[in-house]
C-alpha cells in the first residue's frame, strides 16, 4: 500500500534531497506518494507542520529547536530524524557597501576579522555623520544565518540588532531587498548570493564555511509526537532521502539536479546559476573571479546524521543574539530534537 505524505519546502538549493526524493522516484521506490508543497516563509512551514497541514518539512535546524523550546511565539515540539545538508550559506552585501568596506579594510578582505573591522569603521563613520545605521538581514530570526552574522560582526566588536539594524527577509526576497536598498547585506542559503551577484547588485563577502565548518543548516522536521507515532513513515522517507543523497553526491548528476531545481514549481531560477553551486564554484562579484570552495555545501550521508551536539552551537547562537538565557533544561530539550536513533533505524550504515 502506497503511503501519501505532504512535505513542505522553501526554494533553496538545500531542499535538493526532498526534490530528488520525489522527482527521481526514490520516494516511490520506498512506497511513498510524496506531495511537495512550496512555501513562502520559514514561519509558514513551521506553523503548517504544527497544525498537521504538512506531514514533514524542510526546516532550519535552529527553527526546529526554537519551536520545541517555545520561543518565538510558538510552542511546537519537533523531531529531526534526518538532516538535509550542512553548510551552504553566504554573506552578501551591495556593491556600494563592498566598495566602502574594501577602502576601509586594513588587510585581506577575505579574512572575516578584517571585513568585520571594516564594517565597524563604517558603523562609526555613519554614526558620526548622522546617517541611519546599516541594515543586515537573515532569512529567519532563529537560523544559522542570524548566528553566523552575529559571529562575524563580533569579530569587529559590532552587535547585530544594536549597532546594525536587523531584519528578517525570506530567502526568495533577499535579492529584491538588496536591490531596493531596504538592506545593505544579507546572509542566506544558496543560491541567493549567486543570484545577487549575477544580477550585478551584490558581492559575496564570505561563505558560511569561512566562519564555521559543518554548520547545522536544514533538516527534515516532523512534529515530535508524529515522529514517534509514525515510525514506519519516518523510516520510509529517511530511506528515500538517503537514496537521494547517494545520487546527489555524484558530479555526473549535477546538471540533471540543477534542472530539477530550476523548475517553476521548485526554485524557478536558471539552471546555469544553480549548477556551479553544486560544483562548489561561487560567484563573488565586484570584479573578482569565481571562487572554488571545497565542500561549500554537503549532501553526503555523513552530513545527514542528526547530531544532538549541534544543539550546543544553536543555543550559543541564540544566546549571543539575545534570544534566550540558556539553562541545563533548555540544553536537554534542544538536544532531544535531533534523533540519531531514528536515523539509524532507516537502514543507514554509516
Amino acid at each position: 500500500m502506497t503511503l501519501h505524505l505532504r512535505v513542505g519546502f522553501m526554494p533553496l538549493v538545500d531542499c535538493a534531497l526532498v526534490i530528488l526524493a520525489k522527482d527521481e522516484g526514490f520516494a516511490e521506490a520506498e512506497g511513498l506518494n510524496l506531495e511537495l508543497v512550496r512555501e513562502v516563509s520559514w514561519s509558514n512551514l513551521r506553523d503548517k507542520l504544527n497544525v498537521r497541514l504538512l506531514d514533514a518539512a524542510h526546516m532550519l535546524g535552529p527553527a526546529a529547536v526554537a519551536a520545541t523550546l517555545g520561543i518565538g511565539g510558538v510552542k511546537a515540539p519537533m523531531a529531526v530524524p534526518i538532516a538535509l545538508n550542512l553548510d551552504g550559506s553566504a554573506i552578501t552585501v551591495s556593491l556600494r557597501r563592498f566598495e566602502e568596506m574594501a577602502r576601509l579594510g586594513d588587510g585581506d578582505m577575505a579574512d572575516p576579522a578584517v571585513s568585520a573591522r571594516a564594517l565597524a569603521a563604517m558603523v562609526v563613520r555613519r554614526k558620526a555623520s548622522g546617517l541611519p545605521p546599516l541594515t543586515f538581514a537573515a532569512v529567519f530570526g532563529f537560523s544559522s544565518h542570524t548566528y553566523l552574522l552575529c559571529e562575524w560582526m563580533a569579530k569587529g566588536g559590532i552587535k547585530l540588532g544594536e549597532d546594525v539594524r536587523f531584519e528578517v527577509v525570506p530567502p526568495p526576497q533577499t535579492v529584491e531587498a538588496l536591490t531596493s536598498g531596504r538592506v545593505d547585506g544579507f546572509c542566506a542559503g544558496a543560491p541567493y548570493s549567486a543570484t545577487a551577484v549575477a544580477a550585478g547588485i551584490g558581492a559575496m563577502l564570505h561563505c558560511g564555511v569561512d566562519l564555521r565548518r559543518n554548520c547545522p543548516e536544514k533538516v527534515l522536521a516532523w512534529r515530535a509526537d508524529d515522529a514517534e507515532r509514525r515510525a514506519a513513515a519516518v523510516a520510509k522517507l529517511n530511506a528515500a532521502i538517503l537514496r537521494a543523497s547517494d545520487w546527489a553526491c555524484q558530479p555526473a548528476n549535477f546538471g540533471r539536479l540543477a534542472l530539477h531545481l530550476s523548475k517553476p514549481d521548485r526554485l524557478a531560477l536558471p539552471a546555469d546559476i544553480l549548477e556551479p553551486v553544486l560544483h562548489w564554484e561561487l560567484l563573488q562579484g565586484a570584479g573578482r573571479p569565481p571562487r572554488k570552495v571545497e565542500r561549500f555545501i554537503r549532501f553526503d550521508r555523513e552530513a545527514l546524521r542528526p547530531d544532538p551536539e549541534h544543539a550546543n552551537w544553536i543555543l550559543a547562537g541564540m544566546e549571543q543574539a539575545g534570544q534566550i538565557i540558556r539553562s541545563p533544561e533548555m540544553t536537554e530539550q534542544a538536544k532531544a530534537v535531533f534523533r540519531p536513533a531514528l536515523f539509524a533505524g532507516s537502514g543507514n550504515r554509516i
